[in-house]
């Protein structure tokens, strides 16, 4: 029976893992001159996670800082948005969230894997789809609560998703992140008055 794997060392493995793909990106990962980088063995890794995927998956799972995962803690709070400004307010943090400096250099990473997931679907799975529809189930249920019907909660929300998905890679070219955050504002300020519910 083989002993249980030590889950204080399973996660620096899996923190140094990020911090080794952030540097590297994700095309031309292997894991013999990965585990060589970490001090550890390829038999190891696959021993941690099975597959070179689930590792992967791991390291970018348990990323505390993503913008995801505060958004969904503050939606579930009594400090959710309750109207049209306070879910204006809510955007503008979260955009915020996705440009702070412990977040920015990961950025690439995670749009790599979302294209891989287009790409190779049988490896890393539905990866950009099902990440936009959490958001998009996210915001629809916040704009929901503003009183909108559950079909113009969701049109809103698939909106508002798409277009900051796109700002968000347009904020990754050289000097793009000042132009994404103005078209941001600029975003905001066409959508916000339709937010409000008479």
């Amino acid at each position: 029976m083989p002993r249980p794997s030590d889950q204080a060392k399973r996660r620096d493995l899996t923190d140094r893992v990020r911090a080794y793909l952030v540097r590297n990106g994700l095309a031309g990962l292997s894991l013999r001159p990965l585990a060589r980088a970490l001090g550890t063995s390829d038999r190891m890794l696959l021993y941690y996670f099975g597959t070179k995927e689930a590792m992967v998956a791991e390291a970018l799972a348990l990323d505390e800082r993503r913008p995801l995962l505060l958004a969904r803690e503050t939606l579930a709070s009594p400090d959710s948005p309750r109207d049209a400004a306070g879910l204006r307010r809510f955007m503008e943090e979260t955009w915020r969230r996705f440009g702070a400096p412990d977040l920015r250099p990961a950025l690439p990473l995670y749009l790599e894997i979302m294209i891989a997931s287009l790409i190779d679907p049988d490896r890393y799975g539905p990866v950009l789809s099902d990440l936009l529809t959490e958001w998009t189930d996210l915001l629809a249920s916040a704009f929901g609560n503003l009183g909108m019907t559950r079909a113009r909660a969701r049109a809103e929300a698939a909106l508002l998703v798409d277009a900051t998905f796109g700002l968000v890679v347009a904020s990754l070219t050289e000097g793009g992140q000042e132009r994404a955050d103005e078209a941001f504002r600029a975003l905001l300020d066409r959508l916000e008055p339709g937010w409000h519910v008479s």
